[in-house]
């Protein structure tokens, strides 16, 4: 792993696990709120860099686009495409669209995303298993 892999993994590492946590909480608590609203543009501020960071971070499992990514910068694309959009869902008054884009990104680029980082070869895989 060269220093570089490394600063991006852990800066990908260190934004995005506040995410889970933040995420789950703005899912399951009340909305709205002005609390809702600060947290929320915190929490789409670190995915949105999150995904960013990713996007530099090259493929090592599974096969490879380019030469550098993989099945997993899909992921990261969601996310990019998904937090402008949800913003102007909710500017706009469409609580609905807002809501669905936020499940699809907890649920899509957090929890299964996540999931795929447990995978052998993955270096989440190696620090719990």
């Amino acid at each position: 792993m060269t220093t570089t892999y490394k600063i991006l993994m852990f800066t990908h590492l260190i934004t995005v696990t506040p995410c889970l946590f933040i995420g789950a909480y703005l899912l399951l608590f009340s909305k709205g709120t002005p609390k809702h609203r600060l947290i929320g543009k915190i929490y789409l501020s670190l995915m949105f860099f999150t995904a960013i960071v990713s996007l530099f971070i090259p493929a090592h499992v599974g096969s490879q686009f380019l030469n550098h990514f993989g099945w997993i910068h899909l992921f990261s694309l969601l996310t990019i495409y998904s937090v402008p959009t949800s913003i102007l869902a909710i500017k706009k008054g469409n609580i609905r669209v807002h809501k669905f884009k936020m499940v699809s990104l907890y649920f899509g680029a957090l929890i299964i995303a996540g999931g795929f980082t447990l995978a052998p070869g993955r270096y989440l895989h190696s620090v719990f298993f």
